[in-house]
């Protein structure tokens, strides 16, 4: 089964370190959330994270709490690689390149789970991994929660902070409802 067909090999969602200007994760975060939705990449490119953790500094003798960039010039992003996915991550204004990835052509390495788990751990972000195969559009039904078996439409999918936004029809009116992926199953 060999060959250089990258659609073929890996089609799972990995993480990935871009290399970005320093000074620019959070443009670039924002850029590339923006290209993801202009582009239609929702299916491939899914969380962009700036790794941050809080620190308690003292200025004055007040204490403020912050949050520090744990890798400065770097971000984490959550993606399927495929040729158009890398092209829209590496054309991104203020990437400089993927980590990992030796020449031009080459694919890079994507992150170990527990390279993943540490960064996201001392992010406070707990990884429970909610794999989702939702569509916009999707017919689903509400699990729990105050709409419980209500069928409802997606309309948007929040995949960083894995909720979607449900059109749900109540009162003979299409009312959105924000749910967490745990919340739905596919009708």
């Amino acid at each position: 089964m060999g060959g250089t067909d990258i659609r073929s090999e890996h089609m799972e969602r990995q993480w990935y370190v871009v290399h970005t200007y320093s000074g620019y994760e959070n443009k670039v975060k924002t850029n590339l959330e923006k290209r993801v939705e202009s582009m239609d990449m929702q299916d491939k490119i899914f969380r962009i994270l700036v790794p941050t953790e809080q620190e308690t500094e003292t200025k004055d003798g007040k204490k403020k709490v912050v949050q520090k960039k744990i890798f400065p010039g770097y971000v984490l992003v959550e993606m399927i690689m495929t040729d158009d996915s890398w092209y829209v991550v590496r054309n991104t204004p203020g990437v400089t390149g993927f980590v990992g990835s030796s020449g031009s052509g080459s694919k890079p390495t994507p992150l170990l789970p527990s390279e993943v788990n540490a960064i996201l751990k001392q992010m406070g972000i707990s990884e429970t991994k909610v794999h989702y195969d939702f569509k916009l559009k999707d017919q689903v039904q509400i699990k729990e929660g105050p709409f419980a078996n209500f069928v409802g439409t997606i309309e948007e999918i929040f995949a960083d902070k894995q909720k979607v936004k449900v059109l749900v029809n109540m009162f003979g009116r299409e009312t959105p409802v924000e749910l967490n992926f745990s919340q739905i199953e596919k009708v």
